[in-house]
């Protein structure tokens, strides 16, 4: 890193803030700040959304998994399976009903089927998960941008946090999804740039018999998920994958709010579309950039070359990615790009990061603030009161993110480590009863409130005793 790097670094975020200070002077109310007064385009959607899911963890991660984590290879690809299947049961089914209510929350379609309680349960779900979710992202992205760049983890996490909530509050739901635009054809970029440097040094077939049978393997037949070496196969990933994106997708305010900001249902289709067919090439690009990448480390040559561009010998190197593989792609970043480009593929990772948060935030905010201050706390006021509520909601839940990411931090290594699989487990523990709660909402007549919340408390129990004792 050098003077050029941190140049091409800020002047992004200060594009970033600009462009919301741009926009913050055109809102004028909260139906425009979360949903954009209905005015997004369809790709503009459906770009926002891709780029939410595909964070910095999967930028630099993903690489490590394939080339480098015990188990892994490209059987990540795997998570895919489910994608387009469940799109369809979202377009055909979930969001067509919930587009053509005036929703801001989507959770609130659960008041109207069922009952207040039904609605402010899963509300109460949705902002426990997502926003420790959030947090656990940040403190992800956090170490990993702190690696990248030299800087400690806190520096790290505060020089992403703070200026992605600036935005956030500024900008509310247009600026999120314009700067996702921006950070998706930042990533796209940095892949194809990290990707086709590593092909250069190793060539296709070299690279790939490096990396061996196993780790290049997609599909796994064989296994069925229920023990640790079919984690990754066909079966599980497409069954489990179908349900996770489809509440994913269908059910996530975070998600379904760019998707509620497009002004027709048609366009909603497109946005959805273009995730159903843009998502794997992606992820694709992610593992087979890993493989790539893997295999410039098992190279002899280009091991000597990363040691002395790092000032450290080639067998430190390697025992460095032994016990942390994530640092494999900012490794390769240093040795092999030059300056200029090096912060501008670090602006991708630091853009990865952003998108999961920002939207995180500002989906926490339309939820707190419709579910329950709109609804309980001052149920009638003007606009200009609700946007400003609004903005200062979206600055409390990016404070909440960004210290709590900070706390993990600061907290001992295996006190972490315990809390970040807790958090990480409890989308998965809540994600299929709050599928279930909106589609029977919307493929049943005669279920009632009492029912759904007691379908839900039981799905959330099951899905704990199977986590604890499977």
């Amino acid at each position: 890193m050098n003077v050029l790097d941190w140049i091409v670094i800020f002047t992004y975020l200060a594009l970033l803030v600009g462009l919301a200070a741009f926009f913050t002077r055109r809102q004028k109310d909260a139906q425009d700040y979360y949903l954009a007064s209905k005015k997004i385009k369809w790709w503009q959607s459906g770009a926002s959304t891709m780029a939410t899911q595909l964070g910095a963890i999967s930028f630099v991660s993903a690489p490590a998994f394939v080339a480098l984590k015990e188990g892994g290879g490209m059987k990540w690809l795997a998570y895919e399976f489910g994608v387009p299947l469940a799109l369809i049961v979202v377009m055909m089914i979930i969001i067509p009903i919930l587009h053509q209510k005036n929703y801001i929350s989507i959770y609130e379609y659960l008041e109207d089927r069922f009952d207040t309680g039904a609605r402010n349960l899963v509300s109460i779900f949705f902002q426990l998960g997502r926003g420790l979710a959030t947090a656990v992202a940040v403190l992800a992205g956090g170490l990993i941008l702190s690696t990248a760049l030299s800087i400690s983890v806190i520096q790290a996490i505060l020089l992403v946090g703070v200026i992605t909530v600036i935005y956030d509050v500024l900008g509310g739901i247009r600026v999120v999804i314009l700067s996702d635009v921006l950070q998706m054809l930042i990533i796209v970029a940095g892949l194809i740039i990290c990707g086709g440097m590593a092909l250069s040094i190793t060539g296709w077939e070299a690279a790939w018999n490096a990396m061996g049978a196993e780790r290049t393997q997609i599909l796994d037949f064989k296994h069925w998920g229920f023990t640790s070496e079919g984690t990754y196969a066909f079966w599980p990933m497409l069954f489990g994958g179908f349900f996770l994106y489809a509440s994913y997708y269908g059910t996530d305010q975070s998600q379904v709010q760019r998707e509620l900001s497009v002004g027709n249902l048609d366009d909603v289709r497109k946005s959805l579309l273009v995730n159903a067919l843009g998502r794997f090439p992606l992820v694709l690009m992610y593992t087979v950039m890993g493989v790539f990448v893997g295999a410039v480390f098992i190279m002899p040559e280009s091991l000597t070359h990363i040691g002395a561009a790092l000032n450290m010998s080639a067998s430190s190197v390697t025992d460095i990615l032994k016990n942390d593989p994530d640092r494999m792609m900012p490794m390769f970043i240093l040795s092999f790009l030059p300056h200029g480009v090096i912060g501008f593929i670090f602006v991708a990772i630091m853009a990865a990061l952003m998108s999961s948060l920002d939207s995180g935030i500002n989906s926490l905010s339309a939820v707190t603030m419709k579910d329950f201050y709109q609804k309980y706390f001052k149920p009638e006021a003007t606009d200009r009161h609700y946007l400003w509520m609004s903005k200062f909601i979206t600055f409390l839940w990016g404070t909440f993110c960004v210290v709590a990411a900070i706390l993990f931090t600061i907290i001992g290594e295996s006190t972490r480590q315990t809390t970040i699989v807790l958090i990480n487990a409890i989308g998965s523990l809540l994600y299929g009863p709050i599928l279930a709660a909106f589609l029977i909402g919307m493929l049943t007549k005669s279920v009632n409130g009492t029912s759904v919340k007691t379908g839900i408390i039981i799905g959330v129990l099951s899905n704990i005793f199977l986590w604890i004792f499977t």
